[in-house]
């Protein structure tokens, strides 16, 4: 194993993985040397949503990356709220690759609305996807892990939100809430198998998800709201070392803490909440 490639001949399970932050994911764990399984719904899931979501030719794109990178790769059009779509990616995963070392359970949806006047849709629709959705991900790729008997690294991506609970989508912190108890419970059970699960916390990732219209209409209906949302603080230097930051983070900058955590730097720390957001959790 090189130094350049600290995950040769590991293969690594990307959710979301059409754009944004899967994809910087996916190109990242390639360029790492792993080869790659990428899904992605690339439709949309549901009218609540109002975003548009990714498109086949979105995930042809990531597959065109990774293969770039000189990496094979297995891409999908799959809903993780499909278990029996998901199990069968794992199985073919493995007849092609051997093995399954890492997942990066990157899937997940986003809406606005005040608790109370929420559809049924609307709040079924995030928790089914974010919450139930990545535990479909888990139950169909553990037990390929397990069989492998290598190991690996499971990385559950949550939010700045799945932390500290914001309003105006009591949903999604709730599904991202979900999620930490899945990591620290998951920890513990693979942990035996040799299986580190830990989660990660972005937050103002620049990404199709982050619609600062969207945010300034429910700002500008509930201003109180804005106070529980913290700034993003100056850095000098940012991800490429050059000065000057946006005020959202790239996907790039999570993707560097992804890479540590699916690599073999980071073999004692599991169960762990990482925060990937500049320090904003301290404000």
């Amino acid at each position: 194993m090189t130094s350049d490639a600290p995950l040769e001949g590991r293969v690594a399970l990307v959710t979301g993985a059409a754009r944004g932050q899967g994809r910087a994911h996916a190109v990242r764990l390639a360029g790492d040397g792993a080869d790659i399984v990428a899904i992605d719904i690339c439709k949309p899931v549901s009218d609540t949503v109002t975003y548009p979501m990714p498109t086949a030719d979105d995930l042809a794109e990531t597959a065109r990356l990774v293969e770039e990178a000189g990496r094979k790769v297995i891409a999908r059009e799959i809903d993780i709220r499909d278990l029996g779509a998901q199990q069968q990616l794992v199985a073919d995963a493995v007849e092609q690759f051997g093995r399954l070392d890492i997942v990066v359970a990157n899937a997940g949806i986003l809406s606005w609305g005040r608790i109370w006047e929420m559809s049924e849709e609307q709040w079924d629709t995030v928790i089914e996807v974010n919450l139930n959705g990545t535990w479909r991900t888990i139950k169909a790729a553990v037990p390929a892990m397990i069989e492998a008997g290598n190991g690996g690294s499971i990385i559950i991506v949550s939010s700045s939100a799945g932390t500290k609970a914001t309003p105006g989508n009591a949903h999604y912190s709730a599904s991202k809430h979900g999620l930490v108890a899945l990591t620290n419970a998951l920890a513990i059970e693979a942990g035996e198998f040799g299986i580190r699960v830990n989660s990660i916390h972005p937050y103002s990732i620049d990404t199709p998800m982050v619609q600062p219209e969207a945010m300034m209409e429910i700002f500008g209906k509930y201003p109180a709201f804005l106070h529980s949302f913290s700034p993003m603080p100056y850095h000098p230097v940012n991800h490429q070392g050059k000065k000057g930051l946006k005020e959202f983070m790239t996907p790039e900058e999570v993707s560097d803490v992804v890479a540590w955590l699916a690599g073999d730097g980071s073999a004692t720390i599991s169960g762990s909440q990482i925060a990937v957001d500049r320090g904003t959790a301290k404000y």
